[in-house]
Formats: C-alpha cells, structure tokens, sequence
C-alpha cells in the first residue's frame, strides 16, 4: 500500500487522522439547548466542513490543510452530541443539526460559505441549502442518502467499518461532555437514520445552489443509483465517482478525495 493509503482504515484506527492545525480560533456557541463547538483555520473563501455521523470534525486532519494552503478559509463544525459539542435529550433530527450551523455562521458573522459534507455532513449541507440557499455557494455531497430507500441494508459490519467504530468509540470518550455514554449517543443518532432524511424528488428539484454528489465506488451504506438519482433529480447537479475507495475515501486515499473537493470548491468560490 502506498504510504498516502489507508484502505484497510488500520492507520486510521490506531492513531485517528492527522492532528489538525492551530486553530485562528475556536469557540462553542449556546444554541437549541446544546453547545456546539467550531474552529476557524486560514484567509479568504469560507468553506465549512461537516462530518459524518458518531466522528468529530479531526476527522478532516487531511482535508484542512489542504484547503488552508489552496486559500480557503476553513471552518469545522462538531455536530450536536458530537466531539465536543453537547446536546440535550430531544431526538437527533437532520433540521436541528442544520439549524447548529446557522447558528455557528451567525456567530461567526458568516453571510455565506460553501459546504463540504460527508455521510450525515452531507445531508445536513443538502438541508440546508433547501432551507437557507442564501446562505449556501454550493454543497459537495459525499457519501449519503436524502430518504431511507438510498442505504443499502446493513448485515453485519465489515473490517473497514468496525475499525472506524473502533476509532469513534475511543474519540467520543476522549473528547465528549459525557465520555460514558456512547452506547446511548449511538443509539440516538441511529434512530434518526432510520428514518431521516426524506426528502421528496420536489423537495431535491426545488434545490436552487450549485450541487456535486460524490460517490465512492465501494461505499459500504449508499446505493449508487441512489447517488445517481440525486444528481439527475437535483438540478444542475453532477456525479462524480471515486474508484477504489470506499465510504471513508477522506481518509483512505485522500490525495484523490482533496483533488476532487478542491476542485469543486474552486466552482463555487
């Protein structure tokens, strides 16, 4: 394996992703009975990164500094109940998470950015452009559903994937408010993939910001027509695929993942 690979997710799974830089700032904002942690990285063309359900937002340790040195200025965002972000006992809801990352733009006096999601990242980037396409330049989708008809149905966990659970069990522990309680924080957030999101082929058609879906060849939970239905369904959407990689190509190859993102980045700057 090439020394920029981690397919297997075995360096990802002994270590987690490379540290990320020092932050310009950093800060939790009160909002809808939680506190939501952000960092801010870099100058110019706000671009904010939204990760994927039960990781945090060290989980872009490869894209940051990618996008830090194309000009960008960087914002990640820890989902409610995630990393250090806390949460209250409502139920997990993609509306809620999305109305967080108003909430973190609005302290940061962020009129508009583009976004960057990945798995649940990516829907609630896609919610909120249905939402607020004021403030949305554009939406890099990658690795997600819009209804539940899009996951593929789930048997058993594969190597790659326990290894990543592996990772965000030990995370949640050492960076959350409530580091015993992961078993329940899963269960909430699981029961909210269930069901959500379901966005209707209107809902995605009346989607009026510039849209790439990315799709990995061998992604474990997302059905690739479902990707396809996205971007025929979505106007002026395109699909890009990723050969060779899987659900987690951010950390698995991601020379090819930032070549990608920066790239689309680029068209809604």
């Amino acid at each position: 394996m090439k020394p920029d690979q981690d397919d297997d997710l075995a360096i990802f799974a002994a270590g987690g992703a490379p540290a990320l830089p020092p932050a310009s700032h950093q800060d939790h904002v009160a909002h809808a009975g939680a506190r939501i942690w952000y960092a801010a990285f870099g100058t110019g063309a706000p671009v904010v990164l939204l990760h994927g359900g039960l990781g945090h937002s060290g989980n872009w340790g490869h894209q940051v500094p990618a996008l830090i040195d194309a000009g960008y200025r960087v914002i990640v965002i820890d989902s409610r109940g995630h990393g250090r972000s806390t949460r209250d006992g409502r139920p997990y809801a993609y509306e809620l998470m999305t109305s967080d990352v108003i909430a973190v733009m609005d302290s940061l006096r962020l009129d508009k950015a583009a976004f960057v999601g990945w798995s649940d990242g990516a829907c609630i980037a896609l919610t909120l452009a249905m939402a607020a396409p004021a403030r949305v330049a554009g939406v890099l989708f990658f690795g997600c559903n819009m209804d539940p008809s899009g996951a593929k149905p789930i048997e058993a966990l594969g190597p790659v994937v326990s290894r990543c659970l592996e990772r965000h069990i030990k995370d949640y522990a050492a960076l959350s408010a409530t580091p015993d309680q992961f078993k329940a924080f899963s269960e909430a957030v699981s029961a909210m993939m269930a069901t959500q999101p379901d966005a209707t082929a209107t809902d995605l058609a009346g989607i009026d910001v510039p849209v790439t879906i990315v799709h990995s060849e061998l992604d474990e939970f997302i059905l690739p027509e479902h990707a396809a239905y996205l971007a025929r369904t979505i106007p002026r959407a395109e699909l890009i695929v990723l050969p060779g990689v899987s659900h987690f190509a951010p950390l698995q190859r991601p020379q090819l993942f930032n070549r990608v993102m920066l790239d689309v980045v680029s068209r809604f700057a």
